[in-house]
């Protein structure tokens, strides 16, 4: 089975739970695991959230893509912010500096098989990238052809 969709968002809150809704009824459709689309849904929650908070100040967008080839899905959320700084490692806060932020990167991290945190060659921005392996319900609603 192959899946691939891929979205324009504003930059508002009102972008994130639109994104996750989407994500669900797409992972419902093809039959995924309901605790493998949470965890997927909560995953892409905090990437978009982190999109809207950091994409930048001249932004007025951010984008995202999610697919399916065979038993993985990968998402992906690119902004047009400053990026994560280059050549750094992505921070990775201490326990007592999560009460002011921090914890998304680290639920994303948590909730997926694969991460990998870049920048937009060129132009800047950050992208988050991250791959789950999916568990599939007894009786998907979509078969592959």
């Amino acid at each position: 089975m192959s899946i691939w969709w891929s979205l324009q968002l504003r930059r508002e809150a009102a972008s994130v739970p639109l994104a996750r809704r989407l994500l669900l009824g797409a992972m419902e459709s093809a039959g995924v695991d309901a605790d493998i689309s949470h965890e997927l849904s909560v995953a892409l929650s905090e990437a978009c959230s982190n999109a809207v908070q950091h994409g930048g100040t001249q932004a007025e967008s951010y984008r995202v893509t999610a697919s399916i080839h065979g038993d993985v899905c990968r998402i992906e959320v690119t902004d047009c912010g400053p990026g994560f700084p280059i050549g750094a490692v992505v921070p990775r806060p201490e326990p007592r500096e999560l009460q002011s932020g921090g914890r998304g990167l680290r639920l994303i991290e948590a909730l997926s098989d694969r991460v990998q945190f870049d920048n937009q060659p060129g132009s800047g921005g950050a992208v988050v990238t991250f791959d789950k392996i999916l568990k599939w319900r007894n009786k998907p609603l979509l078969q592959a052809s």
